[in-house]
């Protein structure tokens, strides 16, 4: 199988990128940048460590990722299955790319940075949501930003109510846990209890 094996190939195969895609890419959150960020309810947070690669969602009202300045963005971090990856990772390599979605509008925005684990009891309670503060805030002092054209989401239809898939259609979360634990864990029970168990939890 013929593969890439050197920088010129690639250049060669993909040819000189369009000027725009140049330019649009910034050192700061630009003004034109933040209404991608103040309207978006959901991201994807990349981090990289000695275990691997980790790529983690995080979602909230929109606007939950706050503009601190034009080179310093706060992201809280909610409670999860205290897994942990994400903030591994940044332990032992702090750079950290960030991808805003915006509900029915196909640009994203991607940010580069690097983060830190931020506990400082003033600055969580900023980010208090229905009487609970965050475990922790990352501090993210951004390198780069630029848009990413709609291409993929065009492509996808990811916004497009037609194409959406009933979630009856896939395995559920018990039934998941069930065939890995092979046959150790009640994945029946889990699926009735987990409604209820979110709503209680989600903060």
């Amino acid at each position: 199988m013929e593969t890439v094996k050197d920088v010129e190939t690639l250049e060669r195969l993909y040819g000189v990128p369009v000027r725009q895609s140049v330019f649009k890419e910034v050192d700061h959150l630009h003004p034109a940048y933040r209404p991608f960020i103040e309207r978006s309810p959901f991201m994807v947070l990349a981090t990289s460590g000695p275990g691997g690669l980790d790529a983690s969602p995080r979602g909230d009202p929109a606007g939950f990722v706050a503009i601190e300045d034009a080179h310093t963005l706060l992201l809280p971090d909610r409670r999860g299955n205290n897994r942990i990856d994400s903030l591994r990772n940044i332990l032992a390599d702090p750079r950290v790319a960030l991808l805003f979605f915006v509900p029915g509008v196909n640009e994203t925005l991607r940010v580069n940075g690097r983060a830190s684990i931020v506990i400082e009891p003033a600055l969580r309670e900023r980010f208090i949501y229905e009487g609970k503060p965050p475990r922790s805030v990352l501090r993210i002092t951004v390198e780069s930003v630029y848009f990413q054209c709609g291409r993929a989401l065009i492509r996808s239809g990811l916004w497009d109510a037609t194409r959406q898939i009933a979630r009856a259609e896939l395995p559920s979360t018990g039934a998941i846990l069930e065939a890995l634990s092979q046959g150790t864990f009640d994945g029946d029970a889990y699926d009735r209890e987990l409604p209820g168990r979110v709503k209680t939890t989600l903060y």
